[in-house]
């Protein structure tokens, strides 16, 4: 009786102990570790671009180069590494957020749009530019990698989130969102026919069509897109000849074979050969154009 007593106090005495508190919530170390190499990364190029530097075994006209100059480099004025490096950070403070369901939902999402929108400037780099830039896909893995771990850790919350339809509802987004930024880039890439140009640019740009001058070029040349930019709402009227219709791996344009062309730009102008970008000053010299306003030459 004795200990029969005895054992059913013990029991009573372990029922009444309070449960042991459960261990905090850990962050995403995976996730994390990966971000923040993905934050390293995207900020280096964004340094990189606002500094007018280039990047590291990146010299001129090289594959990264050209990816890293293209009109794709930028969206809505900023570094597209920069918006890359926005994406890290969100990654990175989502790794953070204490509720595991809610950490897995903002990090399927933001993982799974980074990758669609690296496709995207990966098949751009490829099939469009027909260059590849080894930090552009070096980003593209860092993001696969934070989408595949993220999707292993579903088994640890599926019981609490509804996740299939969560991420189907997330690749719809996705879709959309890239299908919007491909249109603002084909946007930003057109001349907006009512843009108010520069008098004295525009009267460059007709004197040179009519003294017979040719500018050659490429359009995935990022010096190419540099002479252009230079004049503005004017660009259009660029005397130009398309030296690469077919790509870089394409055969080279006949015009510009018969001219003898090699790089991009290349100003003939009056019969004499112009290599590199020229500022308007240079080429209103060079071509005898007079106007009322003379910008500054080069080294003035």
């Amino acid at each position: 009786m004795a200990k029969a007593s005895r054992k059913r106090g013990a029991r009573g005495q372990r029922q009444q102990q309070p449960a042991a508190a459960p261990a905090p919530p850990t962050p995403n170390w995976p996730v994390l570790g990966l971000a923040g190499v993905g934050l390293v990364l995207a900020g280096y190029l964004t340094g990189t671009a606002w500094s007018g530097g280039e990047a590291a075994f990146c010299e001129a006209g090289a594959d990264c180069d050209i990816v890293l100059h293209s009109r794709w480099s930028e969206l809505l004025g900023l570094p597209t590494s920069l918006w890359g490096f926005l994406v890290y950070a969100v990654l990175a403070g989502a790794a953070l957020i204490k509720r595991r369901s809610r950490r897995w939902k903002v990090l399927a999402a933001t993982s799974l749009f980074g990758v669609a929108y690296s496709l995207y400037l990966t098949y751009v780099s490829l099939y469009v530019l027909e260059a590849a830039c080894p930090y552009c896909l070096t980003s593209l893995a860092l993001l696969s990698a934070i989408f595949v771990v993220t999707l292993f850790q579903v088994p640890a919350i599926s019981h609490r989130v509804p996740w299939k339809p969560w991420l189907g509802a997330s690749f719809g987004a996705a879709a959309v969102a890239v299908l919007a930024l491909h249109l603002v880039f084909y946007a930003g890439a057109t001349v907006d026919a009512s843009a108010k140009e520069d008098p004295w640019l525009r009267g460059l740009a007709v004197h040179l069509e009519d003294v017979e001058a040719k500018m050659y070029g490429a359009f995935w040349c990022p010096a190419c897109e540099s002479q252009k930019e230079l004049f503005g709402a004017s660009a259009k009227r660029i005397p130009y000849v398309e030296c690469s219709p077919a790509g870089r791996s394409g055969p080279t344009a006949t015009k510009c074979l018969a001219a003898g062309v090699r790089s991009y730009p290349t100003w003939i102008i009056k019969g004499q050969r112009h290599v590199g970008v020229l500022t308007p000053a240079t080429l209103a010299d060079r071509s005898g154009f007079a106007g009322v306003k003379t910008p500054q030459k080069e080294g003035g």
